[in-house]
């Protein structure tokens, strides 16, 4: 238990190290005067040229799960505390729990963006990092941590945590279709470097406790693509070596650690006072060099019904030996073998897929309402939401946006609010506003995010 949480946070310490895939902005998906709209659909346009304030044009952080901070941590008596605690009842931890606890953190850092008219369109030119963690504990993990060695069964399988970090440089392009008045199309193409990834697979890990034997089951690979990463040995009782840890020490240094190519699709189509939109992000792969691969190599197992204890010192299965053996085999069980560098492995981004209408009422056309669903395919971290909108532009330079969001993750509140006179655009907003906060102004609810940019249109 120990050593696969010591696993699990150097794989988040890892990916946040760097500056960061995460979402855009959803509540900015159907806003006037949002600079980057073209993000989540590139069939946007924007009507000026523009260009970012460097590291400041578009600065995305989100935390999306249903395993939030307020699951883990208790208060107690005046005491923050851990759910550990003796203090805090087992029935209440785990009825703060889900079947299958998923989180992911998620950085976006705009470091240098241009937006301008030509070619019969619209063009941008992005350079950005990007980032994130993600991670599912299934809610055996936490029973097994609080009330130690007492049900029947723990399975502790499909426990998973990733994390990659890379640069991307994208060119996006958007026009109007004339053949076919209301239609406009978009694609970006994005050359990507990779700096770091980080797999952790547990596909088992249970523990079954019947009144005649005992049976223990492992099976994990772990893969890690970083400079200068290297697995830490020690040796068994049995003469083998084995994973005791990981460092950055190695040869070598944090830096690009492989290439890969993505791309935007999108189209818009508008049909009196709606306005229909589809868009495909992210559709690429990073293959990356230097594949550290650790692995229990298939599925360890460990029966005490396979051991008799003899009584005769002198046999072969007496208690002693049959003691030994017992306790080294359960020492395998977590042991993982270092395979070395394995080659290239290629890893997929997950894709966004965003569909939205969005609708301008007649009778106060500075009002649209929009309606956007976006699912996130990214294996087991998938997610979806459908967010409701209501848009405003009062004046040129304002616009505003309101909206709730529901989907895998629970009910959220957004908003955005956007500032865009000539040469200058500064906006502020919240995908998921922020509840509850620790004194650390930690959310307790794993849903948040801030979108914060100054850009200069012109």
């Amino acid at each position: 238990m120990k050593r696969i949480n010591r696993i699990l946070a150097f794989g988040g310490i890892m990916a946040a190290s760097f500056a960061a895939v995460a979402q855009n902005t959803n509540s900015g998906y159907f806003l006037e005067g949002y600079t980057y709209r073209y993000q989540m659909n590139p069939a946007f346009g924007n009507d000026r040229h523009f260009v970012s304030m460097p590291a400041l044009g578009n600065l995305n952080m989100a935390v999306r799960g249903n395993l939030h901070l307020s699951s883990v941590v208790y208060s107690l008596n005046g005491r923050t505390v851990l759910f550990t605690n003796p203090g805090i009842s087992a029935s209440e931890v785990m009825g703060n729990l889900s079947d299958k606890n998923r989180i992911g953190a998620n950085l976006k850092l705009n470091i240098l963006s241009a937006g301008f008219k030509a070619f019969g369109g619209y063009n941008t030119l992005s350079v950005n990092a990007r980032s994130n963690v993600n991670a599912i504990v299934p809610k055996a993990f936490f029973s097994l941590a609080k009330e130690g060695v007492a049900n029947k069964t723990y399975d502790i399988r499909n426990l998973r945590a990733r994390a990659m970090g890379y640069a991307e440089v994208a060119l996006n392009h958007s026009h109007d279709i004339k053949a076919l008045p209301g239609l406009r199309i978009g694609a970006a193409v994005k050359a990507l470097v990779g700096v770091a990834n980080f797999d952790a697979y547990f596909n088992e890990a249970d523990l079954t406790l019947g009144e005649n034997e005992w049976i223990a089951r492992t099976n994990a690979d772990i893969y890690a693509n970083v400079g200068g990463f290297q697995y830490e040995h020690k040796t068994n009782k049995k003469g083998a070596d084995y994973v005791s840890g990981m460092n950055l020490d190695g040869d070598g240094s944090i830096g690009p650690n492989g290439f890969g190519v993505a791309f935007d699709l999108g189209a818009a189509y508008r049909w009196g006072d709606f306005n229909f939109s589809i868009a495909a992000l992210d559709l690429g792969f990073i293959s990356f060099s230097d594949t550290r691969h650790a692995t229990t190599g298939g599925t360890r197992t460990v029966n005490t019904d396979a051991y008799t204890f003899n009584a005769d010192d002198d046999a072969a299965n007496s208690f002693s030996n049959e003691w030994k053996r017992l306790r080294d085999n359960l020492e395998d069980l977590y042991q993982l073998e270092d395979r070395g560098n394995i080659g290239n492995r290629s890893v997929g981004l997950g894709a966004t897929l965003n569909v939205g209408v969005d609708y301008t009422l007649p009778v106060y056309r500075k009002l649209h309402f929009g309606l956007l669903s976006s699912t996130r395919f990214q294996g087991d971290y998938t997610w979806s939401e459908v967010r409701l909108s209501a848009n405003v532009a009062p004046v040129k330079c304002f616009s505003a946006d309101a909206n709730v969001a529901v989907g895998t993750y629970g009910v959220g509140f957004g908003w955005l609010l956007n500032l865009h006179t000539t040469g200058f655009n500064l906006f502020l907003g919240m995908d998921h506003t922020l509840g509850r906060v620790t004194k650390e102004f930690a959310p307790l609810n794993s849903n948040a995010s801030v979108n914060f940019g100054m850009n200069f249109p012109f």
